[in-house]
């Protein structure tokens, strides 16, 4: 078996092989585009597998990247579009094993590798998600809402990775050829078993983030809740005063205590003792 490892999909051995290997020309032009799907294309004399491998950076941001293998009854070929230390370790590790498997082995061994990437980036998201949730509880803030939102992208991306690379799974197991030998088929029902778990922790993770965005819509209308009652309350205590003040200010004659020599004295007491009055209510009907 023939392994080549392309590192650069602009460099021109990828179209070396192409000719060799009578490769489509549109799978070339693939591995030459980022952003493709997971996916299986089958071919007269080969298999073309793009998989999704991917990492999680501190600010727990998804960069997805795409890694291409080529597999026949004699070759393989895998195609790099970045160069991550995670994708280097793992084609390594296969590679020194490479003598004793089948093409269609080493596809494994590289596409279980890639799941099995996933479940400590999932880990990370579920310790993020209980931190967010304390958060959320702590200080319903507008930037915490921003982290959930970010987060909620981040899950996003890693079910439709998960979701893809299932299709792919599915489609390696219904595969009929030579390509596939049926030896392989319970490893290929276990990669799939693996991101079919992957995805309902996912859909976990999403519930646990829609509860959290819950709480905090309920924080902030808790917030607004408390305000508006202050607000309330002052309107309600000012009220004697505006009142009062009012029927003095219209140089009414004969009003009490108004030509008192201590009219403003006695008339800011009786507003005082209103407001107090009022706020002693209020406590008794539990109002404040």
């Amino acid at each position: 078996m023939d392994w080549h490892d392309i590192r650069d999909p602009n460099d021109p051995e990828l179209d070396r092989l192409a000719e060799r290997y009578k490769l489509h020309p549109l799978h070339i032009e693939d591995c030459r585009h980022r952003n493709q799907i997971a996916k299986v294309e089958p071919q007269d004399n080969y298999l073309f597998v793009v998989l999704k491998p991917v990492q999680l950076d501190e600010e727990h941001e998804l960069d997805i990247s795409d890694l291409d293998l080529f597999v026949a009854a004699d070759f393989v070929i895998t195609v790099q579009e970045t160069e991550w230390t995670s994708i280097d370790e793992l084609i390594g590790h296969v590679r020194q094993r490479a003598g004793r498997l089948r093409p269609d082995q080493v596809m494994h061994r590289i596409l279980d590798g890639v799941v099995d990437s996933y479940s400590p980036l999932l880990d990370r998201l579920s310790h993020r998600i209980d931190e967010l949730q304390d958060e959320v509880l702590a200080s319903p803030e507008p930037g915490v809402l921003e982290k959930v939102l970010g987060m909620k992208r981040a899950l996003l991306g890693m079910r439709r990775v998960n979701a893809n690379t299932r299709d792919v799974a599915n489609h390696l197991m219904r595969l009929e050829g030579d390509l596939i030998h049926a030896d392989l088929q319970p490893f290929l029902r276990d990669v799939y078993d693996h991101v079919s778990r992957n995805l309902d922790l996912i859909e976990t993770q999403r519930e646990l983030l829609a509860s959290a965005v819950d709480i905090y819509l309920s924080g902030i209308s808790n917030r607004m809740s408390g305000v508006m009652k202050a607000l309330t309350v002052v309107s309600t205590l000012s009220l004697p005063a505006i009142v009062i003040a009012g029927i003095y200010g219209m140089n009414l004659r004969r009003l009490p205590f108004a030509d008192h020599p201590h009219a403003w004295g006695i008339v800011t007491g009786l507003i005082g003792a209103c407001c107090v009055l009022l706020l002693v209510l209020l406590r008794l009907l539990r109002l404040i």
